[in-house]
């Protein structure tokens, strides 16, 4: 294997970026000399892969496909049969860590961003307190930002008009207030997870507010898991820092636990429809 592509791919993991080796296992006909070749592929299509497939007017179609296998997150073997001969690529994908950004910075925050940095996952901690927000209070974080709620959301995109399905974001502020700044902020990105936490009755706070002052459907808030986590019966800091980063888990992996708020929406829905049934 080239030097470039093996000090390129370590670099890619060591930086936690989303990348795919590309190696040509089969190759015969005109792309018999590809044989054996290496590249190291981004999904960013502006990047430029490190190495080279050789694969002439086969070689874009294989890109393509290489990097719809990196958004899959999934190993793949690409196969391709052309008049030219027949292709084999094996796509060794190297995931991106899980992004973890707990809004707010208080007494749950702490035990949660070390229990996700545990978990393996790449973690962010923000609060407009300076305070509060600091890295001697979260030494495992990735990232401590002390600035406004909303703002500092939009800076972490990093240019990006959305947060991706890599991204998963707790609310855990002091105030629905902060709730509804952030909610405003992220509630149309396609994000892999976002749950907030407080008493039913906040969170009906924050969604008629949203919906009514701000005239979010309401169809968007089923998105949100709220109340946030499984039900464990948590009470301290971090139990409740337990059950949050249970129910990330059960999401991520496509678990079967029920989260405090699929819950209480199932249970609202039965006893709407056995009084419709009564009438």
């Amino acid at each position: 294997m080239d030097r470039s592509v093996i000090e390129t791919l370590t670099d890619s993991i060591e930086r936690r970026e989303a990348v795919a080796l590309v190696t040509v296992t089969v190759a015969d006909g005109d792309f018999a000399v590809s044989l054996g070749n290496h590249a190291v592929v981004w999904p960013e299509v502006e990047r430029q892969p490190v190495g080279a497939l050789n694969l002439g007017a086969l070689e874009p179609q294989v890109l393509v496909d290489v990097r719809t296998a990196i958004e899959g997150k999934t190993h793949r073997t690409l196969q391709y049969d052309t008049a030219q001969g027949k292709v084999s690529v094996f796509v060794e994908v190297q995931k991106r860590p899980p992004h973890l950004i707990v809004v707010g910075a208080g007494h749950i925050a702490v035990p949660l961003a070390a229990i996700a940095k545990i978990s393996e996952f790449q973690v962010t901690v923000l609060d407009d307190r300076p305070q509060y927000a600091h890295a001697a209070r979260f030494p495992t974080a990735d990232q401590v930002i002390a600035g406004p709620f909303r703002a500092e959301l939009d800076r972490l995109r990093q240019g990006k008009p959305v947060f991706d399905n890599d991204t998963y974001i707790v609310l855990v502020t002091r105030g629905h207030q902060y709730d509804v700044e952030s909610l405003l902020e992220v509630i149309d990105d396609p994000l892999a997870y976002i749950g907030m936490i407080g008493s039913q009755r906040r969170i009906r706070a924050v969604f008629e507010l949203l919906e009514n002052e701000e005239g979010i459907d309401p169809r968007k808030f089923d998105g949100v898991y709220a109340p946030i986590g499984l039900d464990i019966a948590a009470i301290t800091p971090a139990e409740i820092a337990v059950c949050i980063m249970a129910e990330i888990i059960n999401v991520m992996r496509g678990g079967p636990a029920e989260g405090l708020s699929r819950q209480i929406r199932r249970e609202r829905a039965e006893r709407l429809a056995r009084v419709q049934k009564r009438e």
